[in-house]
């Protein structure tokens, strides 16, 4: 499920996990995106980044650039945010249980960083049955021109600065 001009050894292994303090992670991220990332807040539906991107691509994590998720598994849920049957790999992604609403629900976040992301539910399409629903405002999207301009050390003319 990976586009094949994304070469995967130009990110951050998900191994080599990051920890900071809300003080760095409010240097590093905006509002919003520590909102969402760190106090496990939630993007508007229909108002957010990516919810309707059909572009090919994959999805880092907005807080330290772990590959997470590809357009390929991507969806329209009609939920309003993006939603995914699949993680770009079971080992970039971890969950845990959230009762906040007053129901049980799963909780994806970054297995680098520990950012929220969103929460996975068992109403998706095949092949899973799953559906990752994600917060833009975890995300950072790039297409292959980005990875290209990765790829050849020209990170400086990206649009965004890639957290590592």
């Amino acid at each position: 499920m990976i586009p094949e001009w994304f070469d995967l050894s130009l990110f951050p292994n998900p191994d080599d996990t990051i920890e900071l303090s809300d003080q760095d992670w409010e240097k590093r991220l905006s509002h919003s995106e520590f909102h969402v990332q760190r106090a496990e807040g939630t993007d508007r539906p229909f108002d957010n980044e990516y919810y309707a991107t059909e572009t090919e691509g994959v999805y880092l994590c907005r807080g330290c650039s772990n590959p997470l998720f590809s357009s390929i598994a991507k969806f329209s849920s009609s939920s309003g945010w993006p939603s995914f049957y699949a993680p770009l790999s079971p080992d970039h992604i971890g969950v845990k249980k959230d009762h906040r609403l007053l129901m049980e629900r799963t909780e994806v976040h970054c297995v680098r960083c520990g950012g929220h992301l969103g929460h996975v539910f068992d109403d998706g399409p095949k092949p899973t049955g799953l559906r990752y629903c994600m917060n833009s405002s975890s995300l950072r999207f790039i297409d292959e021109e980005d990875h290209k301009k990765i790829a050849e050390g020209r990170e400086n003319e990206l649009e965004f600065r890639l957290n590592r």
